[in-house]
C-alpha cells in the first residue's frame, strides 16, 4: 500500500495559523511524520505552532527548494511507495503554486499516489479577488526577467495580451526588486492600464490598491521589501 502525499498551506505572514487554516489541516497533522520543506527552520516554526511543540525531534525533514535536485526528488518518492503518508510545506500560502514543490506532486501522480489538498491562503487569489479586475480569465506569469529592458519588453507584451484576450495579469517579485518592477510598470503601460499593488496581504501592514497607471505617477508609492502581487489589465 501506497503513502499519501499531503499538501499542507501555511499563513502568508506571522498570523495565528489557527485564524487563516482549516480544522480539517490541523486534524491530519498529527498523524505525520515526515516533511517536505522549502526551508526546515521555518517549516519546524510553524509545525511548532500547530500541534508539534516539544515534539519537532520526532519529525523527519527533507528539503526541497529550488536548488533540489529532480534526483533527490525522486528518491523523495520512494518514501511515499514505501507506504509512508508525508506532507508537503510551503514556506508561505499554498504548496506547490509558484513553488518548487511542484516536481513532488507531478512525481506523486506518475507513480499513482493519491495527492490530497487543503485550503489555505493564496497571495495569487486574494491579490485578484481584491483587485476588482476580471476573474473570469486571468494568466499567472510569476516573475519577469530582472533586466529592466527584458522586464519592459514582457510587461509590454502582457499588456497587450490583456487588452486583445481581456485578460488579468497576476506577476510576482522578489521584495527586493519589487520598486524597480513598479517603476518600470509605471514607464512602459499605457495610463489607462490599471494596476493593484497588493502588498503583506492578509497581514495588519496590508497595502491593496488598485489604479490606473496615470494615477498611479501622481502617487509618490514605495512599496519596500514586502511581499507584494502586481496585477494588471489592461
Amino acid at each position: 500500500m501506497k503513502g499519501r502525499l499531503f499538501l499542507i498551506p501555511t499563513p502568508l505572514g506571522d498570523n495565528d495559523p489557527t485564524e487563516v487554516l482549516t480544522r480539517p489541516v490541523f486534524d491530519i497533522l498529527p498523524g505525520i511524520k515526515t516533511f517536505f520543506v522549502e526551508e526546515i527552520r521555518t517549516a519546524r516554526r510553524f509545525l511548532s505552532t500547530v500541534g508539534f511543540k516539544g515534539r519537532i525531534d520526532e519529525l523527519t525533514f527533507f528539503e526541497l527548494s529550488e536548488h533540489t535536485q529532480r534526483e533527490e526528488v525522486e528518491n523523495y518518492v520512494k518514501i511515499l511507495l514505501s507506504g509512508e503518508d508525508a506532507a508537503l510545506i510551503s514556506e508561505a500560502g499554498l504548496p506547490a503554486v509558484a513553488d518548487p514543490g511542484a516536481l513532488l506532486v507531478e512525481l506523486a501522480h506518475q507513480h499513482d499516489i493519491d495527492v490530497v489538498p487543503f485550503v489555505g491562503p493564496s497571495s495569487l487569489m486574494l491579490a485578484l479577488m481584491s483587485s476588482g479586475m476580471n476573474g473570469q480569465c486571468f494568466a499567472f506569469t510569476g516573475y519577469l526577467p530582472v533586466k529592466s529592458d527584458e522586464r519592459k519588453a514582457k510587461l509590454f507584451q502582457l499588456e497587450k495580451i490583456s487588452a486583445i484576450q481581456k485578460q488579468t495579469q497576476i506577476i510576482i517579485e522578489t521584495p527586493y526588486r519589487n520598486d524597480a518592477l513598479f517603476r518600470d510598470i509605471l514607464s512602459i503601460c499605457k495610463s489607462s492600464t490599471r494596476v493593484c499593488i497588493a502588498a503583506d496581504i492578509t497581514l495588519p501592514t496590508a497595502y491593496i490598491k488598485t489604479k490606473t497607471v496615470g494615477q498611479w505617477k501622481m502617487i509618490s508609492l514605495q512599496i519596500g521589501k514586502r511581499p507584494c502581487v502586481f496585477v494588471l489589465q489592461s
